[in-house]
């Protein structure tokens, strides 16, 4: 028998103020986009923003995608903002990496003012989505104030993942 670690190392900031800008903007992008959130069972708002890697032509810059999540009454048919934003980038964008995106969310039962981490249906979509592209994904977590968590890759979320290597035959 042998002992294995796993740890997982992240930038911590205090908040938004020292962040890059390039960070700053995905980040209020996702806080701004949670009041299209559908959650009227659980007011508990998400929101994803993604900075896709290719440049929009015509603004001569890197274009911004952001989702919300989508409660239903028919539990657990609702989807999270994560994998919302991960389909309709799929969709919209099939050539397109993502280099980075932010999460928020804006609970309106309570507070909103530490960083929250992806489900473990959205880690492992995330990781799919990485490991699809071959490019990691840098994830922004936050509330609408408070810490701001920086992870370099969505597979540091997921080490022991589950992937496509694990369905081939022997």
């Amino acid at each position: 028998m042998s002992s294995k670690k796993i740890s997982l190392e992240f930038e911590e900031y205090a908040d938004d103020k020292s962040l890059d800008q390039e960070s700053l903007q995905l980040l209020n992008e996702a806080r701004a986009a949670t009041k299209n959130a559908y959650a009227p069972y659980s007011n508990f708002c998400v929101a994803a923003a993604a900075l896709l890697s290719n440049k929009n032509l015509a603004a001569g810059k890197q274009e911004i995608i952001t989702a919300t999540n989508q409660e239903n009454a028919s539990f657990p048919a609702g989807i999270c903002a994560e994998r919302v934003l991960l389909s309709a980038i799929a969709s919209q964008f099939p050539n397109a990496t993502v280099d980075a995106i932010a999460i928020s969310y804006d609970n309106k039962n309570g507070e909103s003012n530490h960083p929250i981490s992806p489900c473990g249906i959205c880690r492992q979509s995330l990781v799919e989505f990485e490991r699809r592209y071959n490019h990691p994904i840098k994830i922004i977590l936050a509330g609408k104030t408070g810490k701001v968590y920086i992870i370099k890759s969505a597979a540091d979320l997921l080490p022991l993942a589950f992937n496509s290597n694990d369905l081939l035959s022997k």
